[in-house]
């Protein structure tokens, strides 16, 4: 190869990297078991070096790369790392972002010594929570399901069968998440291998490649921040509720824009409740770097480089700086959703014609499923919504936005495997708000059920709505309904066989008022 500071050959670097992410993703995907994987696409790959920071991740989830990138130099230097090890963990306090989403992590080793990472996390619905699905309406962590703390789930080669089983005997359904695991496990085999391919023989050189990349990914973050006109911005918004009673819930941003670096500065916002929506300051890392990554050029690498000149602050014990044994399920969906419509709302001051209107603002979560006589399932659904509207676009309806980049699962995989049938799934006519440029609209799913089956909600924009932008007006709220009648934006549900139970997602804001 060529000198490392060559763009052609720094480029070429960059998309090798990529690829392996990519690649760990595809095999990850085909070896999973669970629709929620194989089907959603509810993971994330990704590549850190020898001291934890971020080398490049594939376009797979937002909310989880975010927040590795963020965490995951703590995790690198609490363990001893030899050849053939696998970390497995999901403890948010501890590197991981909330229980279901579980967190493998292989060493890589060429001439005898560490050189860098591969990292995969996926999110599991059976991660042994007393309620189907594993996101329950929760007041603390030990009842979101089992706590991973970093653990070695292989040494040397070897898998750690004692950890398996005991972690396997509290899960309902320990074939499909046996089969989940191991999907993970060959995921970073196939990464370790092609990354020791690339590395060659020549650990130097890919030292140096690695620099390169991160000065370059600097410099284009640089040039993005300094179009960003200096000065403070300050923004609020407010969760609708925690689902244990508390409602608008408030998150003040205070934004410093400042020589080409910022600073996100939460102080303001509310002290961590009773309720599961509190997060690490991981999950709101996720949601600063995506806002900021979004203003970069295309061509930016996902790497340490590109966000170094982005500072977090929130207060300990706050609702997005949670302490042990703070309740999170929600945290990483419906918060860090939040978390982008706040930082967004401070840019829109300083790049009035950049920021778009709000999007639809929650991943409208449904957990689902049984342990009873007709048998154990569990499944896990994010369902998209209303895109907001820009100055040169109008919003798209019914997708997914932000923080998650998952699939929705077809209605064949849905009813072939669980007992339940789809009854509607369409857009929401009518639901994105009026502008210049119209908001995207939400969608309309249905499910009635066939057996007996337990449900949680955990959605948002069910008591506000998701504002427009330079005069547009807001999208429609959200609502959640059972045969008919409202449900609460949060609420754990017993159903019936022949029960409907609909969600009906918030549209989009609108961009500008129409002529």
């Amino acid at each position: 190869m060529k000198d490392v500071f060559d763009p052609i050959a720094l480029i070429i670097f960059a998309n090798r990297l990529d690829a392996i992410c990519e690649e760990m993703g595809a095999q990850l995907r085909k070896a999973a078991f669970s629709p929620n994987i194989r089907d959603r696409l509810d993971y994330s790959c990704a590549i850190f070096n020898a001291q934890g920071l971020l080398c490049a991740q594939a376009a797979h989830i937002p909310v989880h790369l975010g927040s590795m990138a963020y965490a995951m130099a703590d995790v690198v230097g609490a363990m001893q790392w030899t050849e053939g090890d696998m970390v497995i963990l999901n403890d948010p306090f501890k590197g991981g972002t909330h229980l279901p989403d579980v967190t493998v992590i292989a060493p890589v080793f060429a001439q005898q010594k560490l050189q860098g990472f591969v990292v995969n996390r996926a999110h599991h619905a059976d991660i042994g929570a007393d309620s189907p699905g594993s996101m329950p309406i929760s007041q603390h962590l030990e009842q979101e399901g089992i706590l991973i703390e970093p653990s070695y789930l292989m040494h040397k080669g070897g898998l750690n069968h004692a950890f398996m089983r005991t972690l396997l005997a509290g899960l309902r359904s320990p074939v499909q998440s046996q089969g989940d695991f191991n999907a993970q496990v060959s995921a970073n085999l196939r990464g370790v291998q092609r990354l020791v391919e690339l590395i060659a023989d020549d650990s130097v050189l890919f030292k140096q490649q690695l620099q390169a990349l991160n000065a370059y990914a600097d410099r284009l973050a640089e040039g993005a921040l300094r179009g960003i006109p200096e000065g403070v911005y300050e923004f609020a918004d407010s969760m609708d509720s925690d689902g244990l009673g508390g409602e608008h819930i408030p998150i003040q941003l205070r934004l410093t824009v400042k020589d080409a670096t910022v600073l996100a500065d939460f102080n303001g916002t509310a002290d961590q409740v009773q309720g599961n929506i509190n997060c690490p300051l991981s999950v709101v890392a996720a949601g600063v770097f995506y806002v900021f990554r979004c203003l970069m050029p295309a061509q930016t690498p996902a790497c340490a480089g590109a966000f170094q000149r982005i500072r977090i602050a929130a207060p300990k014990g706050s609702l997005l700086n949670a302490q042990y044994p703070a309740a999170v399920a929600a945290g990483n969906v419906e918060t860090s959703t939040r978390i982008v419509d706040v930082v967004m709302g401070a840019l829109s001051q300083a790049l009035p014609e950049k920021m778009p209107a709000m999007s639809h603002g929650s991943m409208n979560n449904l957990a689902m499923g049984a342990d009873n006589e007709m048998g154990s399932w569990d499944y896990y659904e994010t369902m998209g919504g209303g895109m907001g509207a820009s100055a040169e676009h109008a919003g798209q309806s019914a997708v997914q936005t932000h923080m998650t980049n998952t699939l929705n699962t077809p209605i064949e995989v849905l009813e072939s495997h669980y007992p339940l049938r789809v009854t509607q799934y369409a857009i929401r006519q009518g639901s994105g708000g009026k502008g210049a440029k119209a908001g995207g609209d939400g969608l309309v799913r249905e499910f009635e059920f066939t057996a007996a089956a337990q449900a949680t909600l955990l959605t948002e924009r069910r008591l506000s709505e998701p504002c427009g932008a330079a005069g547009g007006e807001p999208g429609l709220a959200g609502v959640n309904s059972l045969n008919g009648k409202a449900l609460q934006a949060k609420q754990q549900l017993s159903l019936n066989p022949g029960d409907k139970l609909k969600i009906s997602t918030p549209g989009g804001g609108g961009f500008a008022k129409t002529s």
